[in-house]
């Protein structure tokens, strides 16, 4: 996957990922306009909205409706590091959801591939590259 990042003004930043462009913004208290949101609340909705597709999956697997369940997501941050030291999710099943399937749908959004990413802590290269170099994916010279 080949994502392109710009720099439209102000603190905008906006990343093309195929046929789409995400736009994020800073809050007007760091300098931006809050027209998008900023790139880290981004980060944290796609662990929510990840989650959030896990249970659609589960309940259209088993033709049960989702009329009624909520998914809260709530970040604590450390004191020191200003970093969330976690992050919960508090899925809310209406009273029809099949009791047989509660336990189950949690562990559904527990699944999700974002939080399986953030428990791997995968590495993360960063590198200056002149602006004619080759696509991403292409290593420097080490």
């Amino acid at each position: 996957m080949d994502i392109r990042v710009s720099f439209p003004g102000g603190k905008r930043v906006d990343a093309r990922v195929g046929n789409h462009v995400i736009q994020t913004d800073q809050p007007v208290t760091n300098g931006g306009e809050d027209s998008a949101p900023s790139p880290f609340d981004l980060f944290l909705a796609s662990v929510a909205t990840c989650a959030g597709i896990y249970v659609l999956g589960f309940c259209q697997a088993r033709a049960i409706p989702t009329l009624g369940i909520t998914l809260r997501q709530s970040v604590r941050y450390d004191a020191m590091t200003k970093l969330p030291s976690l992050i919960r999710l508090e899925l809310g099943l209406p009273d029809g959801f099949p009791e047989a399937y509660r336990s189950a749908v949690v562990q559904a959004a527990a699944s999700c591939k974002v939080k399986k990413l953030l428990a791997s802590q995968p590495s993360i290269e960063v590198f200056a590259a002149p602006a004619h170099s080759s696509p991403c994916g292409a290593r420097p010279q080490l």
